[in-house]
Parts: C-alpha cells; structure tokens; sequence
C-alpha cells in the first residue's frame, strides 16, 4: 500500500504544469510590466513646452580657452506649414508616418514591425524607411527625451506623445517637426535644407527633391547626397515608392519622379567655420560619444588641443601648389595627388594640429589623417626593424648587417632591393638607416629581430601589423597606417621610450557648466629609454646626411623619409625635442608618381610647418639618459677593433653599456697577393705584397666592398697559365691562416677613440 502511494505521489498532470508554469509568467510579466510602468511615470520628465524651441549649439574651444568654433550652428528659417506643399509633406508621411493623422501619438503595429524590422537589419534584410516612432514620438524625443534605447525610455515616449497629441493638432505637431529635424550640411528644418541641398525654397520642391530629403532624417551624416550620392538616391526612390505604396502619388508621377535627373546646389561648400577638418574629428568623436542630437543641439563646450597658429600653418602649406607633384582635379572634382600632415606634443599626446586634405570639401570631406590607412614605405623602418633590434636584441648603430643580395624561398622567393640598385657591403645601422638600405632592413627583421617580435613591438605602440612575411620591413603591410597613427608611434621615440594615446578632446561640459567627460592620460613605457634615444640619435644622420637633408630647420631634428613602389605614397616622419609631425602625400587611389620621394614634397613641408612651429622657442637639443656610452669600433665587424683593423674601418659611436662587444675583430685579415694583379699569387709572381683584405666567405660581386674581401683567384697575369682557379680548400686555407705582422695585441680602445667617428656620405633616394 505505502509503495502504490509513492508512485502515485510522483505522478503529475502535465496540462496542469503548463497551466501552472504559463500563469506564474504571465503574473511575474505582468509585475514587472506594472513595475517598470511606476518606474517610468515617477521618472517621467515634465513636459516644458520651452524644451520644443531649439536648444543651444555646441562650443569648440582651442587649448588657450579661445573659442574657434560652433557645431549645429543652426542654418534654420521657420515656414508655416501653409508653405510646404502637400507633396512635400507627404514625402515625410510616407518616410515616417504615413498613418499619422489616423493615430493618437503611437502606433503598437508601427512597433512590432520596428522590431522585425529590427531582426532582419542583423542579416541584411531591411525591407523599408519606416521605423517604430511616430512623427509625434520623434518630435517628443527630439525635445524631452535622450537617445537611450530602453523600455523605460519607450514607456516615457509614449506617455508624452498622448500628452503633445491632447495639447497640439496635428497641422501644428507637423509644423514643429518639419522645422525642427536635422537634414545634414548644416541645415535644420525644411527651408533651409531646401535651400542648402536644391538653393530653392520648400515651396518650390519637386516630388523627387522632397523625396530626397525625406530620406535624409535617418542619418543625415550618412545619406547626404553630397558625401554618398549613390546612396542617397537609393534612399529617395524608397521614399518614392512608400509614396506610390500609400496613394500619396499615381504611377506616373512615381515614374517620373524616379527618372528625375538630380541636380544639387553646385555652389554648396559648408567651409564656414575655421580648421575645418580638426573640427571635423572632434565632431566624429563627439558623436561617437553623445549622439547627434546633444552634440548638434545640446549647447556642448568643448575644449580641445588645438593650436591655431600651428593649425594655420599647416593648412597653408597644405594648400600651397609648389609643395606637390604636378596636380590637376579627379573626375569628382577633388584635387589629386593629395596630401594630410598631424603634428603631436609628445610629452602628452595632445594633437596640435590636424590637416585631412588640400582643399575642405565637406560634401566630400574624407579626412586622410585619421581616415586613411596608406603603405608607410621605409617610414615604419625605426618601428618595427631598428627599434626592436636596439631594444630587445642588444645591437647598437654600429652593429653590422652585409648589405648584399639575399633570397627567402620559403617566401616566394623573395629578394629584397635597394632603391637605388647599389649594394654597400659590410655597413652599420647607422649607415643603412640613414640610406634607408632596404636589404639590410629585410636581414635585419628576417635573421635577428624575428617577424612575431617586430609586431609585438609595433603593437605596443597601437601599429597593428600582419605577419604577411619579410616585405613588412619595407611597409609592405596588408591595411596600412594613417598618418595620426604613425606620429603616434613616433612621439614614443620623441618622448623617451614612452607612448601616449593622441587626444584632441581635454574635457566636455554640458549647457549648465556640469562636467560630462576629461581625458585621462594613460602613458606607458614600450621600449627602454636608451633604445628611443638611439633611435632618435641615428635618425639624426638621416636629416644631416641621408635621405631626409629636406627636412632641416636649423635647430636638432630628426626623421625618417618613406617612399614606396612607383612612388604611390610618400612620407617624411619627424620630431624635434617640442613637436613630432608627419607628412603623407599620394592619390586617393594610388596612382604613380615619378620622381616623387618621402624626402622632397614631404619634406619640404615638414620643414616649412615646422620652422614656423617652432618660432619663440628656444632652440635645445634631445636630452641623453643614463646608461648610454660611446665606443670606438670595427665598422665591418662591429667588434672591438683588432690588429688589422685599419683606421678608415674605425667608428666611433653609442650604445647601451652592458651591450659592448668583448671579442676583437676578426674580419680583416692580412693576406699575401700579387703587387702586379692584387689577385693570390702563383710560382711565378715576381713580387709580392701583404695587404689588409675583409674575410666574408659569402662575398658578392654585386657590393661595392668586393674589391675589398679576399681574392678568390690565382693571378693571371704571371706564369703560363692565365687563368688558373684557386680552389675553394686552398682559400679558405689563407683566410683561416692570415698573414699577421708581429703585434699580436688588439689595438687599444682609447688608441681607437682619437681617429675620430664615421660620418655618411652625400643622402641617397630612399628605399
């Protein structure tokens, strides 16, 4: 009997735990619901009918406090509705709400389908315009609510929506909404944005005109006409076809206005305000940060970095012909080549000024400085080759790379080339950076630094690169740099070793004074400090020597040129002790300039920006760390100088202490030749003489130091036999057993120090 109970007690009605499971949901909904209800009512904002006269525009401030700009100055006349026509309006009806004189401020279908709607934009199935809000909601958002995206902020829409619809008719709710709404380039309401777009007045617009504006209130910044012409049409023949959908139109109208010939104000150029394009990427980030509506409307004031003497400046090099390549206008009407130029403090990241372009075109105002990830050509050389070769694997300016041809098979076969098609041999880093020695850099990142250890230091100074193989030494990268991303990296070597993100926005306050946003520095430290100088001590030859001579200003500077194939991109990249800056020019699609390099127009620009950037300050020089020393050494080594190392082959030069070499060099070696041929003698050489050869079993005939390495052949000039080959035993034989003289000793450091140190020759094209 106890055993029947117990079965029977685990037996369940499963009709009776639906039921059950149903109800206590729909009862825990419904409290929720009744909860977020109460929430929403005791939260709700007042309705204050001075909230519908549009707010104050935003502020932008320069780094002394000064006022240099306003976003959403608000190009606005004001029209009754009795001057918009009736296919006007309905072009917003059918956009927005073609049902609105039916509802009573929302619409519960117009939600759902919002929400469907929703669902299908995740997998690109967008079927029209139409969202969820009513041209009331909108209007109520737009004056008492904020851009939050809850069902708090729903409840409160649609209880106020009700409230404007009881206290306002629909001809006057219309009203204010046509007036109010931002179209893009400027202009708020619907005259001037008829006159901003078409220079004629909203009682003149076509069908198709009304259309295109219609469109443009989802997202003005993205539907303009002026910046995606292919996209605001598109978004005008859907308004044209909700128009026809909704009988606001007859067939022929609706094909008429679709084969509508757009013609757009051609005398348009919203350049009004100064520094346009910093302006421009202040207003992006603020956007990103408060939405369009406060940023726009919300009387924001925002001080920023910028400097307008320096921003000046490098506006009018911008715009200045001589500094480019010959220029003529694209089939869009946009100067080409074309140019950008970002000049950062390094001390704390703070840009200083910000140039997008040669001209400011805001229809089409594609900001290259921030925008445009280029080839930064033998511009990223310091950062990832030299840099991580100082830094991680102890070498110095006066380490040594051959500077000779060299394949990689495991990578197509790869063979890296000079620029200017010559082969140095034995040379420093020093050399080859001031030359921007291309094969050396390959050899450098391939057979010391490591491509995984190149990357993760570039990545600590935010250059995300794609280990695509050894053509990255040379900026052969997959996406590219801007040129703000570059000056970025170049302020860590500017600012000892230390990286600091680029800012341009200090603080934000809203209308009241009340603060809504401070930047807040995060420096790091991504490479020794002795490393950033070094770098900054050799890119000091590069202006005095080597590819970057352009670039001098009379006072400490260094840089790096960067030009890549064909000359598609050129770049000089450089900084004093006060400011980094870096140049870029080349086509928006990446066309051939001849004769163009990172070390002319770049250069030349860089030079011109930045001797009139630095005028009233004091002319000083970097300042050295602790732990650096200068060592005299075999330049064809890079060792200890040894007994054969002749004076010529000295260099004197720093590096880190702990990272000097202990061994003596071995690579000049004394060897016995013919006097006649300088080749190895044979039996019949009548005279002989011992001379100071550099001992390379891979030398090539392709370097300028072959002359220079151990002969390879017997003479031919004396004996019977004029072309007798020395074998490969026997040489290597004389190369292991030299000639010496009878000083064994390794000549003295300090004996080393007083023949001075190496300097470069004449600056050579860039690689």
């Amino acid at each position: 009997m106890t055993a029947r109970k117990k079965q029977k007690r685990k037996k369940l009605n499963p009709t009776r735990l639906i039921i059950f499971l149903l109800g206590s949901l729909m009862l825990i909904s419904a409290l929720a619901a009744a909860g977020l209800l109460l929430v929403s009512i005791t939260d709700l904002p007042a309705f204050n009918e001075e909230n519908l006269i549009p707010a104050s525009t935003t502020r932008i401030y320069d780094c002394n406090d000064q006022l240099v700009a306003r976003i959403g100055v608000e190009n606005r006349t004001q029209v009754s509705l009795s001057q918009v026509p009736l296919h006007v309006q309905n072009a917003f009806l059918a956009a927005e709400d073609h049902l609105f004189y039916e509802h009573h401020g929302i619409r519960i279908e117009a939600i759902v389908r919002a929400a469907l709607n929703d669902a299908l934009r995740i997998f690109g199935q967008e079927r029209n315009l139409q969202g969820g809000s009513t041209i009331t909601q909108q209007l109520v958002k737009l004056s008492f609510l904020n851009q939050d995206r809850t069902f708090k902020r729903k409840i409160q829409e649609a209880i106020l929506s009700f409230k404007m619809e009881n206290r306002y008719t629909k001809e006057e709710i219309l009203t204010m909404y046509l007036n109010r709404i931002y179209f893009g380039e400027g202009a708020y309401g619907i005259q001037a944005s008829s006159q901003t777009y078409f220079k004629k007045n909203t009682s003149d617009l076509t069908i198709a005109q009304a259309a295109l504006l219609a469109g443009l209130i989802k997202s003005p910044n993205n539907y303009s006409p002026y910046q995606n012409l292919d996209m605001a049409i598109d978004h005008r023949n859907q308004v044209l076809g909700n128009m026809y959908r909704y009988n606001f139109i007859n067939e022929g109208d609706y094909q008429q206005a679709k084969a509508e010939k757009l013609e757009l104000n051609s005398d348009h150029n919203v350049n009004s305000y100064p520094y346009p394009y910093f302006v421009d990427n202040i207003t992006e980030q603020l956007v990103e940060k408060f939405g369009e509506e406060k940023v726009f409307k919300g009387g924001l004031k925002v001080y920023t970095t910028l400097d307008p003497k320096i921003q000046t400046y490098a506006e009018n090099a911008m715009a200045n012909q001589s500094n480019f390549p010959a220029s003529a206008k694209d089939s869009n009407g946009v100067l080409q080549p074309q140019g950008a130029m970002v000049i950062i403090e390094p001390g704390t990241g703070e840009i200083k000024a910000l140039v997008g372009g040669r001209e400011h075109i805001y229809q089409r105002s594609l900001n290259r400085a921030t925008m445009s990830p280029r080839q930064p050509g033998s511009a990223i050389k310091p950062i990832l080759v030299y840099g991580p070769a100082i830094d991680q694997k102890g070498m110095g300016p006066a380490s040594v790379i051959d500077d000779a041809p060299v394949t990689y098979h495991s990578y197509n076969n790869y063979s890296p080339r000079n620029a200017d098609g010559v082969y140095r041999g034995l040379i420093t880093l020093r050399t080859a950076l001031t030359h921007s020695v291309n094969v050396v850099a390959v050899k450098l990142l391939m057979d010391h630094v490591q491509i995984s250890n190149a990357i993760k230091f570039a990545a600590r100074m935010n250059i995300d690169i794609d280990p695509t193989g050894p053509a990255i030494a040379l900026g052969g990268l997959k996406q590219g740099v801007t040129p703000l991303e570059l000056t970025a990296a170049y302020a860590a070597f500017d600012n000892h070793g230390i990286y600091n993100s680029p800012v341009s926005i200090l603080r934000v306050e809203d209308y009241d004074g009340i603060s809504l946003f401070e930047a807040e520095p995060a420096p790091r430290r991504v490479m020794k400090e002795t490393t950033a100088y070094l770098i900054t001590d050799m890119m000091k030859s590069v202006v005095k020597y080597g590819t970057g001579t352009g670039a001098q200003i009379g006072r400490p500077a260094v840089g790096k040129t960067g030009t890549t194939d064909e000359g598609k991109d050129i770049w000089f990249a450089g900084y004093t002790p006060d400011l980094v800056g870096v140049v870029w020019i080349g086509y928006d699609i990446p066309v051939k300039m001849p004769q163009s390099f990172g070390g002319t127009y770049p250069a030349k620009i860089w030079r011109e920006v930045m001797s009139q950037a630095h005028q009233g300050i004091p002319s000083h020089d970097f300042t050295k760390p602790e732990g650096l020393k200068l060592v005299t050494l075999d330049s064809k080594s890079g060792l200890k100088p040894g007994p054969n190392t002749p004076p010529e082959d000295m260099v004197t030069d720093l590096l880190e202490s702990g990272t000097e070499p202990t061994k003596y060099d071995d690579t000049h070696v004394l060897v016995e030749v013919c006097a006649t041929s300088g080749l190895l003698p044979n039996e019949y050489c009548p005279e002989r003489i011992t001379r100071v050869f550099i001992k390379a079993s891979n030398a090539s005939p392709s370097t300028i130091d072959f002359d220079q390495r151990v002969p390879t052949k017997i003479c031919d000039v004396h004996g019977p036999d004029s072309s007798i080959d020395l074998k490969k035993d026997t040489v290597e034989d004389i190369i292991a057993n030299p000639v010496t003289d009878n000083n064994e000793q390794p000549v003295d450091d300090l004996f080393r120090m007083n023949h001075g140190s190496f300097e470069p020759n004449s600056a050579d094209i860039d690689g």
